[in-house]
């Protein structure tokens, strides 16, 4: 008896054994005089102020920073009501029970399957017994049967099940971070248009008290029906522009209510031009972007589930091995059905072995190889799309203060050209076209001005969502 079952039990010995390659992290590309260290701080950091108090990490709830309550209530409404993410997150849980689901085949299975028959036997057949017509056959067995995961292929099927989960939670954060992104962002836009709104507000009536003087200087004979044409241009102009932005306003309030879960009609917010500076953001060191960022984390979880893809392949070129146990009672009547001689059972190992397929299974591992050199190539890719994303957007934010520090001096100078032009022109020195022309230059420098501030408070939400907004790998399921 122990000779048959010798080989079993060598291979249960071995079912802790796994065949296929073990997975290790791959470096980032990085220059050759770095010997594959990631720089210590990223390039256009330099000169860039740091955050006060100093603080070298980002909160969840980084729009917080921004200090405006408003924002933090729309942002709140995303967790609770946007159907993209209410889709992202089944697909979540639809991955995680994926793992209880591969977990299973670690286990045995056991069915039963009772059956009762009455069969008639052709009076013409040649096996049928004599005096034999009709019988009955009643089964009630009871079947085990176990897989030995010898090679592996079980657990590494678990294995990378576990690793699309995590890969799909990823998934899931860098979508939240996404949406949280974009209501910011729709935010900010929005409030720009109030704040261009007020400018222009207050620009008509200027403009109007200005066409009022050129008239009564008309009427007075001082001034021309030019002058007078020049001026109501003037006024009407910038009347169309004030409209324009009362249009784009709404598609704003429109994509802000989309993504708070509303209807655009449920969702009315109230003028409140932009004024804040925006904060200064942490950002940390090159090295800690590869836990901060979901979509990198998403890589490379999908980086070491089509390493685990290897194995499985490789593990087909092994035997399937099995053990077997089946019983149950067998009897011919209800009376004799449950006596103690209808017992029967069988027991014994059994294996499976492709002996040909064709190169099927060489051409499966090839697949599997392949699919993880892709996935190797799609994390290095994503790392280094981030690396980008965030110098980008320090170089952005760089860029924009120093413009919108020249571009306030643009600013006072052209209001006091302007001033200068009026007083010119009320005394009877100029005619009205340099008035005008002073108040097309400070109107659109004003304006310039104003969108600056909405590109810094859009430059600083992306910066942040190219550092990962606060997240980091450790929250991946485990």
């Amino acid at each position: 008896m122990k000779r048959p079952f010798l080989p079993w039990a060598i291979a249960l010995g071995l079912s802790g054994c796994a065949v296929g390659p073990r997975y290790t992290r791959p470096p980032v590309p990085t220059a050759p005089a770095d010997n594959g260290r990631l720089p210590a701080h990223y390039k256009e950091s330099n000169g860039w102020k740091q955050a006060q108090p100093a603080d070298h990490t980002l909160r969840a709830e980084w729009w917080k920073a921004f200090r405006n309550p408003e924002l933090d209530s729309l942002e709140a409404q995303i967790e609770v009501s946007n159907q993209t993410l209410k889709a992202a997150e089944a697909r979540f849980r639809q991955a995680r029970a994926l793992v209880a689901r591969s977990r299973s085949a670690l286990y045995p299975n056991l069915s039963t399957f009772p059956s009762i028959t009455t069969n008639r036997l052709s009076a013409n057949s040649a096996n049928r017994p004599a005096n034999v017509r009709e019988y009955s056959n009643l089964v009630a067995p009871v079947d085990f049967s176990y897989e030995l995961d010898a090679w592996g292929r079980i657990r590494r099927s678990i294995a990378a099940a576990r690793e699309e989960l995590q890969a799909t939670a990823a998934d899931l954060e860098t979508l939240r971070l996404s949406l949280h992104a974009e209501m910011a962002l729709a935010y900010f836009g929005l409030r720009g248009l109030d704040a261009q709104a007020q400018l222009l507000s207050r620009t008509l009536v200027t403009y109007q008290r200005a066409l009022e003087l050129t008239e009564s200087q008309f009427a007075g004979g001082l001034a021309s029906g030019t002058e007078v044409a020049q001026a109501r241009t003037q006024l009407e102009t910038t009347r169309a522009q004030y409209i324009a932005i009362a249009a784009a306003r709404a598609n704003f309030e429109h994509a802000i209510a989309v993504l708070a879960g509303r209807t655009p009609e449920s969702l009315s917010l109230p003028t409140a031009p932009l004024v804040q500076e925006p904060p200064v953001i942490p950002t940390g060191v090159p090295s800690q972007l590869l836990e901060r960022r979901p979509d990198i984390a998403a890589a490379e979880r999908r980086m070491a589930e089509a390493n685990e893809g290897i194995g499985i392949a490789r593990a087909a070129f092994f035997p399937s091995l099995f053990i077997t146990i089946a019983g149950g009672l067998q009897g011919d009547s209800f009376a004799n059905w449950f006596a103690w001689p209808s017992r029967f059972w069988a027991l014994g190992p059994s294996s499976l072995q492709t002996l040909f397929d064709a190169g099927r299974r060489r051409a499966v591992q090839e697949e599997a190889t392949a699919g993880y050199e892709a996935a190797v190539a799609n994390y290095r890719d994503t790392a280094l799309q981030a690396f980008q994303q965030v110098e980008d957007s320090l170089s952005t934010l760089r860029t924009l203060e120093q413009e919108s520090k020249a571009q306030h001096d643009a600013v006072v100078a052209a209001a006091r050209w302007l001033e200068l032009s009026m007083r010119r022109y009320t005394g009877g020195l100029v005619t009205y076209l340099e008035v005008v022309s002073a108040q097309s230059i400070s109107l659109a420098n004003q304006r310039v001005e104003v969108d600056l501030l909405r590109q810094r408070m859009d430059a600083t939400v992306l910066l942040i969502k190219a550092l990962g907004g606060g997240w980091d790998a450790s929250k991946l399921p485990r």
